[in-house]
């Protein structure tokens, strides 16, 4: 049957799903984007199974890899509608230029708005409330408002995840505190939903309460955090390696998101 809408996802983790986990899937992860595909689909004036979606977003992937391997691919796609989130993995790098960066990507994101599709940009998060995370606040503002003018220019709608006030809350974040969690994922595409003008909202599960803790449990907690995820993190950005080296796209081509 031919699809008369065609969706592809692009970029690195938080597209790709990590911290929404599903054993059953490829790479075991789900995410907001396959969540918005099913309802995107579900709504689809021609039938879902007119409707096709694509996934190619990489844990790990700077902003080079996304433009060289994922852009063209999806342009062959002949998209209907794009998301695309790129360049926090390189604010995270030691040493970065922004100007650079975001040059590159508007090349990118016109060759996506020429397909005639619509295209959503997503500006980087606010990290205020992380204290390691918090040091990039002042790069990834920078790289916001380059990214504003950008989508402005080339007519692409921007999803501004830099304002979403309610990721300061832990609980739509995962373990690992660098990814969303399974409510976080399921917020994200509640909010692109709205972006796109769509009436669909996706429940929300309950959140667990918020427990008090002794400064000695959030010292253990912290100890803890930082053994078993910041510090393999670092190593291997020391060693240029990701932990998407070994990995594809979950869903790399076309394909109904139902069923």
């Amino acid at each position: 049957m031919e699809l008369s809408a065609r969706y592809v996802a692009l970029g690195d983790s938080f597209t790709e799903g990590l911290g929404d986990t599903d054993p059953m899937l490829p790479n075991q992860v789900r995410g907001w984007a396959d969540r918005l595909a099913e309802q995107l689909a579900v709504a689809h004036p021609d039938g879902p199974q007119t409707f096709g979606y694509a996934n190619l977003a990489v844990r790990g992937k700077k902003m080079r890899q996304i433009l060289s391997e994922q852009i063209d691919v999806a342009v062959g796609m002949n998209p209907t509608l794009v998301t695309i989130y790129a360049g926090i993995n390189d604010i995270l790098r030691p040493k970065v230029d922004i100007d650079a960066l975001v040059a590159g990507y508007a090349e990118g994101i016109a060759k996506l708005a020429g397909t005639g599709a619509r295209v959503l940009v997503f500006t980087g998060f606010d990290a205020s409330t992380s204290k390691v995370f918090a040091t990039i606040r002042g790069r990834t503002a920078i790289y916001n408002e380059l990214l504003r003018e950008v989508a402005q220019d080339h007519g692409a709608d921007l999803v501004d995840y830099w304002r979403f006030r309610e990721y300061n809350d832990w609980r739509l974040w995962d373990i690992d505190r660098m990814h969303m969690s399974t409510p976080g994922h399921i917020n994200m595409a509640n909010r692109v939903l709205g972006q796109l003008g769509e009436a669909a909202r996706i429940p929300m599960p309950g959140l667990p309460p918020v427990l008090a803790k002794t400064a000695t449990e959030t010292f253990r907690d912290n100890a803890a955090w930082t053994k078993e995820y910041v510090g393999p993190w670092v190593s291997r950005r020391l060693r240029g390696v990701s932990s998407g080296d070994a990995l594809s796209a979950r869903w790399p081509v076309l394909r109904p998101p139902l069923g």
